[in-house]
């Protein structure tokens, strides 16, 4: 049953408490609303007062019908709505789209949820979505965080994240909104082959389920939440580390005592670097494997006052007694 199956994931994943505020992030695309209607018949079960929050990208034509599909889908609920349009291109003349467009969306989600003393944000990621995560890092060289992929409870700058969806397939979605009779919005830019995620799920996935294993998705999934496991339990070490080896300095955001970051075994050692670029400019988005391993050829093998440039402008630098990130 699909219910059942979210069930067991809220359950096993701690992704909510009795009388939570929860927030659910609806696009009006088949997942969210899939999340939306799950959660409002899970609604009395765990006492949970829902509100839905859209955002509009202002990145298509036609996206105001998004919007006024998703307000008339909680007009049906009786669930209150929460609507925003900015042009996101404005705030993008160059870089990337989807970043700019993801950190539009949890800002006005985090704002929202102060405003509303929210306890959650449920986002519809599913199975597929993972395991198409899962093979992007993968393609573009990942670590333990990368193939960590999407996990099922996260807190984002103080927004904790959840993901009731992320053990159903895309298939078992689609059966759940079937049953129900319930209309979604398509985005066509799924189909547009000039986006890498779009390539994996339209190619990649199938030719790797005919001719080598046709439970890939799933795999790939168990792969991402035993790295995911693994990768929190290192984190919450690396924080105590960070917050004993990590200082202000002028000219540099974060310092890390230099002979102290040696001493740590690598796998801690690259964490509380991963922390500090967090902290220096807000996440580690566009850093891959290859950036920390040149950053650790720095820490080791440079002369000091040598420098790695890294993504988005932000510079590590090697003095006498730091490591040192800044942005240039």
């Amino acid at each position: 049953m699909f219910l059942d199956k979210i069930q067991n994931t809220i359950k096993k994943f701690s992704l909510l408490a009795k009388a939570d505020k929860v927030i659910v992030g609806v696009s009006g695309g088949p997942d969210s609303v899939a999340l939306c209607l799950a959660l409002q018949k899970l609604k009395e079960a765990w006492n949970l007062k829902l509100y839905v929050a859209h955002l509009d990208h202002g990145l298509r034509a036609g996206s105001g019908k998004d919007v006024e599909f998703v307000r008339k889908l909680c007009r049906n609920l009786e669930i209150e709505f929460f609507s925003k349009k900015i042009e996101v291109r404005r705030f993008c003349p160059v870089g990337s789209l989807e970043e700019a467009a993801r950190k539009a969306r949890f800002e006005f989600f985090s704002a929202l949820s102060k405003k509303l003393n929210a306890d959650k944000l449920a986002l519809g990621h599913n199975l597929d979505d993972q395991a198409e995560t899962v093979l992007m890092r993968l393609i573009r060289g990942a670590g333990l965080s990368g193939l960590s992929a999407i996990l099922p409870k996260r807190d984002i700058n103080g927004l904790c994240v959840i993901r009731p969806l992320i053990e159903t397939s895309r298939y078992e979605i689609n059966g759940f909104l079937g049953k129900e009779n319930a209309a979604y919005r398509s985005d066509p830019t799924n189909k547009e082959d000039i986006f890498l995620r779009n390539r994996i799920r339209k190619y990649l996935l199938p030719l790797l389920e005919k001719n080598y294993n046709k439970n890939i998705k799933a795999v790939l999934a168990s792969l991402a939440q035993v790295s995911g496991q693994d990768y929190l339990f290192i984190e919450e070490e690396a924080r105590n580390i960070f917050r004993t080896i990590a200082r202000n300095k002028k000219n540099v955001v974060i310092s890390l005592n230099l002979n102290k970051l040696k001493l740590l075994p690598v796998s801690l050692r690259r964490m509380v670097i991963r922390l500090s670029i967090a902290k220096v400019q807000g996440d580690t988005r566009r850093i891959e494997f290859r950036h920390l391993a040149e950053i650790e050829d720095l820490l080791i093998n440079r002369p000091v006052l040598s420098i790695v440039h890294l993504p988005k402008g932000l510079e590590a630098s090697k003095s006498k007694s730091g490591l040192d990130f800044s942005i240039r």
